[in-house]
């Protein structure tokens, strides 16, 4: 059987599960088991695998890259990625990975970004997919009227990391 070592990492009052399959991160997410369902069956079956509860290399180093994130020693992360679904999601995944650190966009401006300003509907429910949250960084889209607008791990999460990559020196 195939597998995707899984571990929990915690920060502050949310814990997070952290996904790898064959030395690339597929997961790091923070919803609560009882609705990471759609999301669990995704990764594990569009990999064939089982997750198992395992540290691992990519594992470890992704725990310490979010400490140094948690703790603004961090503006970027150098984990490899595994990107599990459609080729729409992943372009929209992708071009998530191109927001800067303390920056944020909207959804309108991300469907603008891949050439369909139509698609704004579909971006949103791309970005709610995504699976590997805080480095694909959903949590910097905000509404195109400047408020924060849905977010996976809940809106108080999402203002939280706005606030800890806005925070100055």
């Amino acid at each position: 059987m195939k597998k995707i070592n899984i571990q929990y990492y915690k920060y502050k009052t949310t814990t997070y599960i952290l996904g790898s399959y064959n030395n690339k991160l597929c997961l790091l997410d923070s919803r609560p088991k009882e609705k990471r369902e759609r999301l669990d069956k995704r990764i594990q079956n569009g990999l064939d695998a089982k997750y198992i509860e395992q540290n691992d290399e990519i594992l470890k180093k992704t725990a310490l890259q979010l400490d140094e994130y948690f703790s603004s020693k961090r503006d970027s992360f150098d984990i490899p990625l595994l990107l599990v679904g459609t080729p729409f999601q992943k372009q929209i995944w992708n071009a998530l990975l191109e927001i800067p650190y303390g920056a944020t966009s909207t959804y309108l401006k991300l469907a603008k970004k891949i050439g369909n300003e139509k698609a704004v509907r579909a971006v949103a429910n791309a970005n709610g997919a995504n699976a590997i949250g805080i480095i694909i960084p959903c949590h910097r889209i905000i509404g195109t009227n400047g408020t924060l607008t849905g977010y996976a791990g809940g809106l108080n999460l999402k203002k939280q990391l706005l606030d800890l990559e806005h925070k100055t020196d």
